[in-house]
């Protein structure tokens, strides 16, 4: 039978398609993207560019060592969204924007504030190690050591008396999860210290959802 629908029509249903069609190159090759038009990327670990996907077995579950969804409250309570003033609370896809700039950037540090024991058994790729006690005056952590992370990691000056912030780093920050208390802490401890809320980013799902979506890990080591 002969097509008798109106030009218009077939316009629109055309236009209609694009999108599918544009979409399609991201897909070419990989089941399982991250977004319609983004299948993997790039970041820099330990010096050396790796690539993140997601798995592409459709019937993967989550990790085991991420199923457990009721912990004792203390301390493995439920964060809040917001952190304080200033500080950004990153979901998944705003997460992975930073992630892909750290081959270009020299002032972004992606922190995951875990144990050392919790980081080398995996880790997100582009992450250092800063262990949450280290910055914890509360658990023990020297004040001193605490200023050389600041100014010798993090970019900030110190002459004696006071914190110079103004060239400090942007921190993006992150531990198990939503109910993980250790990267709040740091980020608390940090900004009481006077540093920029406006350089602190924060991963609320940190490990757990990023196991969730199936994404990338690698094994941790030592960030010293």
């Amino acid at each position: 039978m002969k097509n008798t629908a109106p030009a218009s029509v077939l316009i629109r249903s055309l236009f209609a398609s694009l999108p599918l069609l544009l979409a399609a190159p991201a897909f070419a090759e990989v089941e399982v993207g991250i977004t319609a038009d983004l299948a993997e990327f790039e970041v820099l670990h330990d010096a050396e560019r790796m690539t993140v996907t997601r798995d592409q077995d459709t019937f993967a579950t989550i990790d085991l060592d991420y199923a457990q969804i009721a912990r004792p409250c203390p301390p493995f309570c439920v964060q809040p969204m917001n952190l304080g003033r200033g500080v950004e609370t990153l979901g998944e896809l705003e997460f992975i924007d930073y992630l892909k700039q750290t081959p270009e950037r020299d002032d972004l540090i992606i922190i995951d504030s875990r144990t050392p024991r919790e980081y080398s058994r995996g880790t997100i790729p582009g992450a250092i190690n800063i262990p949450w006690d280290e910055l914890h005056f509360g658990s023990g952590a020297d004040p001193d050591d605490v200023r050389e992370v600041l100014t010798e990691r993090f970019g900030v000056v110190y002459d004696g008396d006071f914190y110079d912030f103004s060239q400090a780093k942007t921190l993006v920050l992150f531990c198990n999860g939503p109910w993980c208390g250790q990267s709040p802490t740091n980020i608390r401890t940090l900004t009481n210290l006077g540093y920029p809320g406006e350089h602190i980013k924060w991963y609320r799902g940190g490990m757990q959802m990023w196991h969730s979506f199936g994404l990338t890990t690698v094994e941790g080591q030592s960030a010293d």
